[in-house]
Order: structure tokens, then sequence, then C-alpha cells
């Protein structure tokens, strides 16, 4: 059995489309072939400071709160301590586990604070196989912008990436990124995926029903759909401010929560629209599948968009989706116009610009046999090459058997 060590700034409970990546990949791998241990941020002190969760053993370090918001407008002066110093613990923690148990293998999950913790493994452990995995979709001068101590930083931030024995992206925009740091290792593009077979699956009526009855949608409505962290990168404010370009039976249902609600719901009043923005709050992962059926069309007008999760989930459960042609998400949704040579699996929209968000939902409106062909085609595809069944053998044949296998390199 190879033993494999994460570092993760996040795990559950804190769950975003990177951690649902790690999940859904380690629990579709037989246990007694790799078994995976996380360093991870503790946050809240309610939390054990080990766990196993899955086919992980997680190991949480760093100050705690208690029961704290974690994004970095609200966190707490003793969380941003800890993930400050996430590196230098991660990396005490990891010798420490390393002692005890040797491990064949290092994951950092995306090149953060998780990742210079890593990198200090991999120079003290250099024969240690490395594996850097990538999601974040910003570009590498977004990134310096939105984090100005790396441009001072930027030799040793560039270590994240050079130092790794291979680098996994989830998307051919992601794969570029790596190329622009000056990697020039080993990059193996696997995209994320989605559990089918649950978006797909029945949803009973009576819960479809409770939801309609919740969020008061009236015969004849039309839900356009979101579900993502409320930041504005998502694109969600351009959603709003494409309502008054719609009828009025068409209103916006918003699952997730995050640092920018405030500002969402201030422009849904100045465009006049807040009576037809429904802001739902945190929905459970599980719980997605029926705000998939319940709703119409799926749009997220993303400005930022490393692959895209939510367009697979949306692909899988049977509704349309309007979506801008940015990063990863030109990989799998195909527009009838611009990608002529693909069978169509969406409609593309403008970045930042509501009046082409309502012509892309218009045209669903208008033209239910292209929605039909779009949403089977989208489906078929998800099914095909999104699915976590398919793409967690993926990892394991292609970088754990390659690289963990022999141990340090």
């Amino acid at each position: 059995m190879k033993r494999i060590l994460i570092f993760s700034l996040t795990y559950h409970p804190y769950i975003g489309g990177a951690e649902v990546a790690i999940k859904e990949i380690t629990d579709r791998i037989d246990p007694s072939k790799y078994t995976f241990d996380m360093i991870t941020l503790r946050f809240d002190r309610n939390l054990p400071a080990v766990e196993r969760f899955g086919n992980i053993t997680i190991h949480r370090i760093g100050f705690t709160a208690d029961a704290p918001k974690i994004s970095d407008r609200r966190m707490p002066w003793q969380c941003k301590v800890a993930k400050i110093l996430f590196p230098f613990t991660s990396f005490i923690k990891a010798v420490s586990l390393n002692r005890a148990s040797r491990y064949d293998m290092i994951w950092a999950m995306m090149a953060n604070y998780a990742a210079f913790g890593a990198l200090l493994f991999k120079y003290t452990h250099p024969r240690m196989p490395y594996l850097l995995e990538l999601q974040d979709g910003n570009s590498l001068e977004q990134v310096k912008t939105r984090q100005p101590i790396l441009r001072m930083m930027w030799p040793l931030y560039r270590q994240l990436y050079l130092k790794a024995d291979v680098i996994k992206a989830i998307s051919q925009f992601i794969d570029k990124l790596t190329r622009e740091v000056g990697y020039t290792g080993s990059v193996v593009v696997i995209p994320n995926a989605v559990d089918t077979t649950k978006f797909s699956a029945h949803v009973p009526e009576e819960k479809l029903e409770e939801l309609r009855t919740r969020f008061d949608k009236k015969p004849g409505d039309i839900f356009l759909f979101t579900a993502s962290r409320l930041v504005l990168s998502r694109g969600v404010e351009d959603v709003i401010r494409a309502l008054p370009h719609l009828p009025l039976n068409v209103k916006f249902l918003i699952a997730g929560d995050g640092q920018d609600r405030h500002k969402l719901e201030e422009i849904a009043t100045k465009e006049g629209v807040a009576e037809r923005v429904i802001f739902a709050g945190h929905v459970g992962h599980a719980d997605l599948p029926a705000y998939f059926k319940v709703s119409d069309i799926f749009v997220r007008p993303s400005i930022i968009e490393g692959f895209g999760n939510a367009f697979v989930e949306a692909f899988a459960a049977g509704i349309p989706v309007v979506a801008t042609a940015v990063g990863g998400i030109p990989d799998f949704l195909f527009d009838p116009i611009q990608n002529p040579d693909h069978k169509p699996t969406g409609i593309f929209c403008k970045v930042q610009d509501p009046a082409s968000i309502a012509h892309a939902v218009q045209q669903f409106i208008d033209n239910p046999q292209l929605e039909a062909q779009i949403v089977a085609n989208a489906r078929a595809l998800a099914i095909e090459k999104y699915d976590w069944n398919i793409i967690a053998p993926m990892v394991e044949r292609e970088i754990f058997d390659v690289y963990a296998q022999g141990g340090e390199v």
C-alpha cells in the first residue's frame, strides 16, 4: 500500500470545488492500494484535530475560533494568523507524520499557502515525488494584482511550480498558465467531474413542490439559476442587471453565500428587480440536484473560471446553460454559432454584458427545439467524459501509478 500526503488549506466541512475533487477522487481509489493523509487548517475549535473521512485521515492544525466564517473578509484574526503560518506549521506536521509512517508522494492542492508547505517539504526531501494540482482560473497577472506581495516574492512563488515533479491541471487554460510561469516538466490535464448519477436522478415531486412554494414559483415563471460563492468574479451581478431586459416572469434563484451578498442585494434594488431575485443562502451539495430540477436555465457569466463543476452538474441535471467563454469553460461548452464543428452543449454570452446574457437566455425561451437538442448533447457529454467514475481512475493511472509507485524520485 502506498501513502500520499495532501496539503490543502481547507477541507470538510469547508467544501468548494477543489475539496469536492479531492474527496471524489480519493473515495474511488482502492484503500488497499493507496491511502491518504491530509494536513489542513482546523479553523473551528469544535472540529476534531484528527478524523478519518472517506479514504483520508485528516490532520487539522492551526489557531481556531468558535464556528468562524472563513472568507477573507470575515475570518477571525486567529484564523488569519493560522493561514499565514500554514506553510511552516504544515511543513513541521508533515515532517512529524513522515517520520511515523513514510510517504510515497506529496500532493498540494492549489498554488497557495498549502503549496508553500509542500514546497518546504520538497526542499528537505528532494527525492519525494511532488504533485501540484491547479484549479484556479486567475491569470498570473490577476494573481499578482490580487496578492501584491507575490510581486515581491515572485521568484519564490515560481518555485511552487518549478519544483513540482508533475502538475495536474483541470483545463487546457490552466495548462497554458503553467507554461507562462516557465514550468517545462510534465503537465497532465485531467478535468474535474461530477457524480452524473446523482445529478441526473429523479427528484420526488413533493421536494420540487416544496421548493416552488418556498420560492413562490408560479405557473409560467422561468427561473434562472446559479450556484456559487457570492463574489463578484462569478458574474452574478451581471445576471441581475440582465433581468430588466427580460420578461417579468423571468426570475433569478441564487444558491450560495459569500462576502459580496450585500452588494448584490443593493444592485438588485438599484435595478428595480429585487422582487425577482431570490437569495436562497447556502445550499448543501447533496441538495443541489433539486435546485437544478426546479429551475429552467443555469446562468453563470463568469469573469474567471478554472473549470466550472456547476456547469457540468447542470448538464447532468438536464437544464440548459448560459456561460462565458473564459478559462476552462470552452473545454466542454460548445455554442451552436461559435463552435459549428461540435454538437452544441450551451450558449455563450459576453463577459460583463447584461444585454448579451439576456439575449442568450431569450434564445432558450424562444426556441424549445434548440434547448432540447442542447440539453440532450450536454447530458450525453457529461456522462461520457465528466463523471468521477471515469476521472478518478485517470488520476490513479496517469499520476499515482506513475509517480507514487516508484517512491522517491
